[in-house]
């Protein structure tokens, strides 16, 4: 701890892992202080509601967070259920924010963090100087907030990654997006946003889970709505190891997510493009047109709309005069980088950490939940819990519970992406731009032939699916 003890650990993002982190400090006699951007707790999530995870309750609720819903009444969920975003928020977020009521401020951006008085090249005393958090309101008034530490869990929802090659926007991409033809990730598109995907031709970028689910939905919408077309464009030379566990996986939601979007690529439902390398967005009288590099030439494709789904990237504009340490590669914490790197790592072989990799030079600061994982789509929900616990009890200096690092996770086989996490770039090509990760699941795809997709013969299920519960912008 920094700064004076009388001062609250301000937490930023209102989402499962800043929440938990609440919970954790008031049951360590700290006083958080939650700084939440949107109306309300869990805004992220809430804008992809309507999406079922593939983690079940028990990997889904903090266990400081539960104590403190037990003592309201609260009934816990059914342990092994799949609950949506929108039941993860009901069901959960929102009793807990009603406990935490009073630590939390809505409508409060965070938009800078620094030390009081000094900025990042001042070292006399900047251990004992309290942090200074900026915030903005929705009215527009700026506000300075002291803190004798900072927790940063406000995800990356709000940063997705560009769809152009190089790490870079495409040009006309902004145009694109301004004109309305590059929706947001993860559209509703048998919900809210059908009337926008209905007899349309729509292309889904991107290899992640979250691309699957989007081509799952457009599937089905494609049975009732006649004229609907789909089309899906990776960089990788082929979309198997998207397909990931399939009925190996230990999460049996997330292998069957594969499955399912395997029968429709086999049917003929989704038309693939491979190694397609977007170069350049022109947005026209109602169509887009996407221009690529193949190893046959260059490619057009024509369009109505494009969902993106290439993954997000932490926006650390905001963390500039702080003294940070970070991966080159991924953008996380320097120590935590080279165990989430996704050329090596899938989410369940990431060994468990906790407050001594989180750290950075700015004592007192951490990077919890999705962000602390940059770039790298690896992340799951549980494993910001843990990280949490361990922050929080190394702030109340307990340093033997910060050490006691203890995470369980399924075992999947495959990589598990984030929400937009991308995996589509051949296991041995360039890697540290973002939307050009290496394959996350590279190293298991060398051990899982191409006969493993669809494996099994059960017809295809058009259901929603499943997706993989992850920190996002608010959380």
């Amino acid at each position: 701890m920094t700064g004076s003890i009388d001062l609250p650990v301000v937490v930023i993002g209102a989402g499962p892992v800043g929440l938990a982190a609440a919970a954790h400090l008031l049951e360590r006699g700290l006083t958080p202080l939650v700084l939440e951007a949107g109306p309300r707790a869990g805004a992220a999530i809430r804008d992809w509601g309507h999406t079922r995870l593939f983690s079940p309750w028990r990997y889904d609720i903090d266990t400081a967070a539960a104590r403190l819903l037990t003592g309201t009444g609260w009934t816990a969920p059914d342990p092994e259920a799949l609950p949506t975003g929108a039941e993860l928020v009901e069901q959960y977020l929102e009793p807990l924010a009603a406990v935490l009521a009073e630590r939390i401020r809505t409508g409060a951006r965070a938009v800078a963090v620094s030390r009081a008085g000094m900025d990042k090249t001042r070292t006399a005393n900047r251990q004992s100087t309290p942090f200074l958090v900026r915030l903005q309101r929705t009215d527009g008034a700026v506000e300075d907030v002291e803190a004798s530490a900072v927790i940063d869990a406000s995800g990356t929802w709000a940063t997705p990654n560009p769809l152009g090659q190089a790490g870079l926007p495409a040009p006309g991409e902004a145009e694109a997006v301004t004109a309305g033809r590059i929706t947001a990730p993860l559209p509703d598109v048998t919900g809210r946003d059908r009337h926008r995907f209905s007899g349309r031709h729509v292309l889904v970028v991107g290899a992640g889970h979250s691309a699957a689910n989007t081509l799952l939905e457009l599937g089905a919408l494609a049975e009732t709505e006649p004229g609907t077309r789909i089309s899906w464009a990776v960089r990788s030379a082929d979309v198997t190891r998207v397909y990931g566990g399939e009925d190996r996986d230990e999460l049996a939601a997330r292998g069957a997510l594969g499955t399912r979007l395997c029968h429709l690529v086999e049917s003929g439902v989704i038309e693939v493009h491979t190694s397609f390398t977007i170069t350049r967005f022109t947005s026209t009288a109602g169509r887009l047109s996407v221009r690529a590099t193949t190893p046959t030439g260059d490619a057009e494709l024509s369009v109505d709309l494009l969902v993106p789904a290439t993954g997000f990237r932490p926006d650390l504009a905001m963390l500039s005069e702080l003294r940070l340490e970070l991966d080159p590669a991924v953008d996380a914490p320097k120590q935590l980088g080279p165990l989430i790197d996704p050329e090596f790592h899938s989410c369940g072989s990431v060994a468990p950490h906790g407050e001594k990799l989180l750290a950075h030079p700015e004592a007192g600061f951490y990077i919890v939940g999705m962000k602390s994982y940059g770039r790298a789509p690896t992340f799951l929900l549980a494993t910001g819990y843990e990280q949490v616990r361990s922050v929080a009890a190394a702030l109340a200096g307990d340093r033997e519970a910060a050490d006691d690092v203890q995470l369980v996770l399924p075992e999947t086989g495959v990589c598990s992406t984030d929400l937009g996490g991308s995996c589509d770039l051949p296991a041995l090509g360039p890697a540290g731009d973002s939307g050009e990760e290496q394959g996350c699941c590279a190293p298991q795809a060398a051990e899982e032939p191409a006969e493993a997709c669809c494996s099994s013969p059960q017809p295809v299920a058009l259901e929603r699916a499943p997706l993989p519960l992850l920190s996002s912008s608010c959380c």
